[in-house]
């Protein structure tokens, strides 16, 4: 008889799939080992010896032969949720030996920081770190941008039978998952082929912007993924042309649309694009919060150059909602107006099914309509609401989901910061912290003028916040369902 646990979980099954899923970690790897060796620099070993590490524990759970192949919701949840910690402790095995972080919990931090696109980083120096280090601080952004599990899906072809829709609705997030093909696998590939091209062409066009080849691949795939992971101390600060800005703001946004709707608009299937409300929304935000805090900033009187009023607060509009988290000026500077529209930017984050955080725009559409209904009806009590986005009605089942979502991300966000708040750190940093952590934004609180940073958090802080931009990543549901009694039920 096949092994299973207690609660009818095909263990065995799942060890192997994450055996395939190291193997696939392990040749990203080779990716930063190369860049090491073009540059003659000292941090090759640490690739090697990782690789090596990450390729025997794969082959041996590969070997793992189970005699049941069979995986239902249960065995995805679970596979989505552990796949990510795993992947963070052999994605932190090159940061740990060749020692830019002197402790565990700083390694694993910066990791899942990575993973999840979060983009909190506990480096100060990272001009003097060697390339192949850099390089692979932005490759697990890239990774964790779309997803390790849909990327799994896309070139493991043997999991379209083995749970794959259950693997796919778990890692993707939104309301809705829409099936761009026939096949779980060629939509996997289809939503990838358009992240790599646009992850190509940003990085063409940032050649042009005075930045190495080096450095515009970084920046590249670490905008794409909305990461914001940089080669500079600086950041885009390093590279002060408005080129530069432009390039990095469009892709910014691009990375904030919904994958599923920028695969329709490559292969020209333009119907419906413009109808799409949850495009319509994030451009509105965009639009809203730019104007709210350019009037702020004349206000305020700190317009120097007409790029004050232009580039750079769009820049920053776009950068905090889709969660990329760059800073390229001094926020504290813009007035108290403007910290309050960051922070509700980084509560509501782009459209679904993008690399962005946050609560996504389509579940605050979904509450909104509701809410527009339930006002109605205490005029009309008799009349018969339905909330429609996109000119179809939302199943209740979406309806409740959204509300769910919203009620339980508010949650943790306060237990968060009461976990945060035992470990000494004020009340307004915890808040702060547990925000830009679930909405994978990596904002620190020195942008809002208190005393923080992510180096002076305890050691705990540091795994508390771990767990809150994973919980945030995972959108909540895959993640929490876990810890309850009911899943390891029969």
């Amino acid at each position: 008889m096949y092994f299973r646990s207690k609660s009818n979980i095909n263990i065995l099954m799942l060890i192997r799939i994450i055996g395939w899923l190291l193997l696939i970690e392990s040749a990203f790897m080779i990716i930063p080992l190369i860049t090491s060796l073009i540059y003659k620099e000292d941090d090759y070993m640490s690739f090697i010896i990782s690789i090596i590490a990450t390729s025997l524990f794969g082959l041996g759970s590969v070997a793992i032969k189970p005699k049941n192949k069979e995986m239902g919701k249960r065995e995805a949840i679970l596979l989505t949720s552990s796949i990510w910690v795993v992947f963070t402790i052999f994605g932190m095995l090159p940061f740990m030996i060749y020692g830019t972080h002197e402790t565990v919990t700083d390694a694993f931090f910066e990791t899942m920081s990575g993973f999840t696109t979060t983009g909190a980083t506990l480096i100060d120096y990272a001009n003097e770190f060697p390339k192949g280090i850099l390089m692979w601080r932005c490759i697990i952004q890239w990774i964790g941008g779309m997803g390790i599990i849909l990327f799994t899906l896309a070139v493991l072809p043997m999991l379209n039978y083995q749970g794959g829709i259950q693997l796919f609705h778990t890692e993707v997030t939104g309301i809705t998952h829409d099936k761009i093909r026939p096949r779980v696998s060629s939509t996997a590939k289809g939503l990838w082929l358009v992240y790599f091209i646009l992850t190509i062409v940003l990085i063409f066009l940032l050649m042009f912007s005075g930045m190495t080849p080096f450095e515009a691949i970084c920046h590249g795939i670490s905008t794409m993924s909305t990461g914001g992971f940089s080669t500079s101390d600086m950041t885009l600060n390093s590279w002060t042309s408005i080129y530069t800005k432009i390039v990095i703001s469009i892709f910014m946004f691009i990375g904030g649309v919904n994958f599923a709707l920028l695969y329709k608009t490559f292969t020209g299937q333009f119907k419906g694009i413009l109808k799409n409300d949850a495009l319509k929304w994030y451009i509105f935000a965009v639009v809203f919060a730019y104007i709210i805090i350019t009037l702020n900033i004349c206000f305020l009187g700190d317009v120097k150059s007409w790029e004050d009023v232009t580039i750079d607060p769009i820049f920053q509009v776009i950068s905090i909602l889709s969660s990329t988290g760059i800073v390229g000026s001094d926020l504290m500077n813009w007035g108290q107006l403007t910290i309050f529209v960051i922070i509700m930017m980084m509560f509501v984050g782009a459209s679904a099914g993008s690399t962005a955080g946050g609560a996504k725009i389509d579940r605050i559409i979904v509450v909104l309509k509701f809410i527009k209904n339930e006002f109605y009806k205490m005029l009309h009590p008799n009349t018969v609401t339905t909330v429609r986005i996109n000119g179809n009605g939302t199943p209740t089942a979406v309806l409740h989901k959204s509300l769910a979502f919203i009620f339980l991300y508010i949650l943790v966000i306060i237990v968060g910061s009461i976990f945060l708040s035992i470990t000494g750190l004020s009340m307004k940093e915890s808040l702060f912290y547990a925000l830009t952590s679930i909405s994978n934004t990596g904002l620190g609180v020195d942008v809002i003028g208190l005393e923080f940073t992510y180096n002076s958090l305890p050691d705990a802080a540091k795994w508390i916040l771990s767990s809150i931009m994973l919980i945030g990543r995972l959108e909540l549901f895959t993640i929490l369902l876990i810890f309850t009694p009911y899943f390891w039920k029969k």
